[in-house]
This record gives structure tokens, sequence and C-alpha cells, in this order.
């Protein structure tokens, strides 16, 4: 909790509660294979969300998807409280992979999906 000096006394400010992303549950990824490195685009309820994978740009494509497919089971779990599948469809263009993201049925943990 934080505090601060007011009149010689201690004024205790009220904690914020954690607010949630502004940004939905993830429903699918596009996943690229550019010169510069490996970049995806999130697509959720409210938007996209676009950026660098994390990994060499020498790694596999199969490497690449689950790398993707991590990040965004693990993003979902920790912004939304909710466990994720990923399903990688067969590439519609050459070095790129579009997959489905869908709430992970109970009792089952999620998969990683890295095939296509």
């Amino acid at each position: 909790m934080n505090s601060t000096m007011l009149d010689s006394g201690m004024v205790r400010r009220r904690e914020e509660k954690k607010k949630r992303p502004a940004w939905g549950i993830p429903k699918g990824i596009v996943l690229l294979a550019m010169p510069e490195g490996w970049r995806t685009s999130i697509l959720t309820e409210s938007g996209n969300l676009c950026g660098r994978l994390d990994v060499p740009i020498n790694t596999d494509p199969q490497d690449a998807r689950a790398a993707a497919a991590v990040m965004v089971t693990e993003l979902a779990r920790d912004f939304h409280d909710i466990d994720v599948e990923v399903s990688w469809g067969p590439p519609q263009e050459p070095w790129s992979w579009i997959a489905q993201v869908t709430l992970a049925t109970d009792g089952e943990p999620p998969s990683l999906g890295a095939g296509g």
C-alpha cells in the first residue's frame, strides 16, 4: 500500500484493483516469416496485437508455431484466467500460418498444437 505524508500524519491511498487488459480474449494467430524475423498478429475480440516473436530468425517453422502457441496460451491464462487451445491450419501462402484459438475443454490440459 502506498502512503503519503500530509500535515504530519500518514494518509493511506486506496489500493486499486488490477485492471484487465483492454484487448479481448485471443481468437486467432497469424504467424509470418519475414527477412528480419518472425512476426505475429494475435486476433482478439476487440482488435489485433502485432509484434515480433522472440525466437531467432533461423528458427524452424514448427518451433516458431510452438513458440507462438505458448505465448498466446500464457497471455490468455495470465490476463484472462482461461486456458486456450491453439490449432494451426496448413500454410495459406509460403511462410505464413494461421491458427484458431479456442477455449480449452474442461478436464484437458491446453494443447499447444504445433502441427500444420
